[in-house]
């Protein structure tokens, strides 16, 4: 991977708490993927950054590599991946997105 790719990702990831690298941006999102994280974001209200992969494809193909994760959308929280759509919906449903964003003092 292109150095200068991978320090805009790690830029990214550790300039924003919780940074989602998705397909178009958390207003217009265009992946029914990226939309699902989104709302449980919204839900949990939580503060994100949006990266959208779509303007830029040496990010879209960057951050696969970076995370060594095939999909997107793909989340971080302080500076650790957390996964993608399947594991963030499975955390939600558990409670356990709930419990580690409280306990990185990132939601109430």
């Amino acid at each position: 991977m292109d150095q200068q790719i991978k320090d805009k990702i790690e830029n990214e990831i550790a300039n924003n708490e919780v940074c989602l690298f998705m397909k178009g941006t958390p207003e217009m999102p265009e992946c029914g993927f990226s939309m699902a994280v989104i709302n449980i974001l919204k839900l949990l209200d939580v503060k994100f950054k949006g990266v959208n992969v779509l303007a830029d494809e040496s990010i879209r193909q960057g951050i696969k590599k970076y995370s060594e994760w095939p999909t997107i959308p793909q989340l971080y929280v302080k500076n650790e991946f957390i996964g993608g759509c399947d594991i963030i919906k499975e955390m939600f449903e558990n409670g356990e997105l709930k419990n580690l964003l409280k306990e990185k003092n990132l939601i109430e």
